[in-house]
C-alpha cells in the first residue's frame, strides 16, 4: 500500500534540512561568493552547482571525503562516477607519483598507452583504441568516425540521454515536456543556446526501450548513418534496458547499415570489467569510454573495429589531442585496470551493490514509498516514481523531484556525500564497507519515517 505523503510535510522538511546543510557547510557558502568573482556561479562546471550552495571538497581518502568546513562524508558521489577505485588508492597514487618523477608530459608515444589499449581491447572485444581526455571528446571522436565511415551526416540518439557537451549531442537531453512533441515523432530540442539549427535538423531522437520506434525512424530517414546510445540510461537515475532491447537495437542498426556506438562513459569499468558490452553480450561497432577508466585522472577513449578505425591510420579522419595518452593518465589507468579493478573487485561491487539495493527496497516496501531501488553493480539509485521508468517520457510523468531532493538533503546532513541532481545515481567504490552501506540505508529509513509520519 502506498503511503499518503503530504506535500506540505515535504516542503517543511525540505526547508529545515536545507537550513541544516547550509549551517553545516557555512564556509563553503561564504567561499562561493568569493569564487563568483572569477568563476561563473563560483564553480568550474555547471554540474557542480547545487542548493543551498556548492560544497567545496578539500580531501578524499578511501571511501571518505572532507569538505571546506571539515565535515567528513562517506562518498557515494565519487566524482560523478569516476572514483570506483576510491580516493587516493595507494596503488594508483604510487603509479602517478613514480611516473611524475620521470616527467609529466611529452606529447609523444609512451609504452603505457599500449598496455592500457591492450587491456581495454581485451575487455570490450574491439581491436583498436585511441585515447582522448574526457567523455565529451570520446563521443565526439566516435560520431566523427561513424559519419566518415558511412558518408551520412544524420545521427540518431535516445531522448533524455546525455553524451557530453559538444554540439552534435546537446539535443533533447532534458527537453521541456511542452516542447518535445509526440512520442511517435519527437522534436529535437536544443539543450543550450548556441546549438546551430543545422545540427538539430541532422539529429533524430527516439525513446529508450522502444525498438519499433527506432526501426520506424531509420526507415523514414535514409540519411542517418550513426546511432549513439547509453546501454543503461544514467541521465535520469538508472533505467536498465528491457530484456532483448539492446539485441534488437543491434539487429535494427545492422539492417539499416547504421554504425552503433555504445556510450559507456558511465558504465565502462563500473558495471563489469567490460562494461555493458560484457554485461549484456551485445557488440557495438564503437565504444566511448572515460570516467572510471582513468582511476581519477582525465581520460577518454574510443574503441572500434579494424575497418572503422583504419580511417585514422589512413588520414581520412583526424583524431588528435595534445594530452592524448598523457603518461600520468596512462599510469593511473594501467594501475586501475590491471591491479585494482580485477575480477575480485567486480565480485565485491556486485555484492555491495546488491546489499544497498536490497536495503533501500526493503525501506520502500515497509514505508509504502512511491519509489523503488534499481541498479547494476556499482551504479544504483532510488527512483522516486509512482511507476517503473522505462524512458524519458515515463520519467517526466512519474518521477517526483521534490522527494528525490529531500532524500539527497537527508544524506548530506547525515554524512553521506551524494551526487546532486535528480538525474544522478550513487557510485560505489571498492573501498566502501558494509557499515557504510548500512548507514546509507539507515539514513534513507530516517527520511522515509519522517515523510510518512507527518
Amino acid at each position: 500500500m502506498t503511503a499518503n505523503i503530504s506535500p506540505d510535510r515535504v516542503a517543511e522538511l525540505t526547508k529545515s534540512m536545507e537550513e541544516a546543510l547550509r549551517l553545516r557547510t557555512r564556509r563553503s557558502g561564504e567561499f562561493v561568493e568569493e569564487a563568483k568573482q572569477v568563476l561563473p556561479s563560483g564553480v568550474a562546471s555547471s554540474f557542480q552547482e547545487n542548493s543551498p550552495h556548492p560544497i567545496y571538497i578539500v580531501e578524499g581518502q578511501g571511501s571518505k571525503v572532507t569538505d571546506l568546513d571539515g565535515n567528513e562524508y562517506s562518498d557515494f558521489h565519487n566524482g560523478f562516477g569516476v572514483m570506483v577505485v576510491g580516493h587516493a588508492h595507494p596503488v594508483v597514487a604510487a603509479a602517478i607519483a613514480e611516473t611524475a618523477k620521470k616527467g609529466t608530459h611529452f606529447a609523444a608515444p609512451n609504452e603505457g598507452s599500449v598496455t592500457v589499449a591492450r587491456e581495454l581491447s581485451r575487455r570490450f572485444g574491439l581491436p583498436k583504441v585511441r585515447f582522448s581526455n574526457s567523455g565529451t571528446e570520446a563521443t565526439l571522436d566516435a560520431i566523427r568516425l561513424a559519419r566518415a565511415f558511412t558518408g551520412k551526416d544524420g545521427l540518431i540518439k535516445i531522448e533524455g540521454s546525455y553524451h557530453g557537451h559538444h554540439d552534435a549531442v546537446m539535443v533533447s537531453v532534458h527537453p521541456d515536456p511542452e516542447k518535445m512533441g509526440p512520442r511517435a515523432h519527437p522534436i529535437s530540442v536544443p539543450q543550450s543556446a548556441g546549438i546551430p539549427q543545422a545540427l538539430l535538423d541532422m539529429t533524430v531522437v527516439v525513446p529508450f526501450n522502444d525498438p519499433d520506434a527506432l526501426d520506424a525512424a531509420l526507415t523514414a530517414n535514409n540519411d542517418i548513418g550513426t546511432m549513439i546510445i547509453e546501454p543503461i540510461m544514467l541521465n535520469i537515475g538508472v533505467v536498465p534496458p528491457n530484456d532483448g532491447y539492446l539485441q534488437a537495437v543491434r539487429e535494427i542498426t545492422r539492417k539499416h547499415g547504421v554504425i552503433l556506438i555504445f556510450d559507456e562513459v558511465k558504465t565502462g569499468a563500473t558495471v563489469a570489467a567490460g562494461g555493458a558490452v560484457e554485461k549484456y553480450g551485445v557488440a557495438p561497432d564503437l565504444v566511448a569510454l572515460a570516467k572510471a577508466t582513468g582511476g581519477g585522472t582525465p581520460i577518454g577513449a574510443v574503441l572500434g573495429t579494424e575497418e572503422i578505425m583504419a580511417q585514422i591510420s589512413e588520414g581520412t579522419v583526424a583524431q588528435i589531442g595534445t594530452f592524448n595518452g598523457n603518461p600520468l593518465t596512462m599510469a593511473a589507468a594501467e594501475a586501475t585496470l590491471l591491479s585494482v579493478l580485477d575480477a575480485d573487485a567486480y565480485v565485491g561491487l556486485d555484492r555491495i551493490g546488491g546489499r544497498i539495493l536490497a536495503g533501500c527496497q526493503d525501506v520502500c516496501d515497509r514505508y509504502g514509498l512511491p519509489a523503488y531501488a534499481v541498479g547494476v553493480a556499482s551504479k544504483g539509485c532510488v527512483m522516486f516514481a509512482s511507476d517503473h521508468v522505462v524512458d524519458y517520457r515515463s520519467y517526466v510523468e512519474h518521477f517526483d523531484d521534490s522527494l528525490n531532493y529531500l532524500g539527497w538533503l537527508y544524506h548530506m546532513v547525515n554524512g553521506v556525500y551524494m551526487t546532486p541532481g535528480a538525474d544522478e545515481q550513487w557510485t560505489l567504490s571498492v573501498m566502501h564497507s558494509d557499515a557504510e552501506i548500512d548507514h546509507y540505508v539507515a539514513v534513507f529509513e530516517e527520511f522515509a519515517r519522517d515523510i510518512t509520519n507527518g
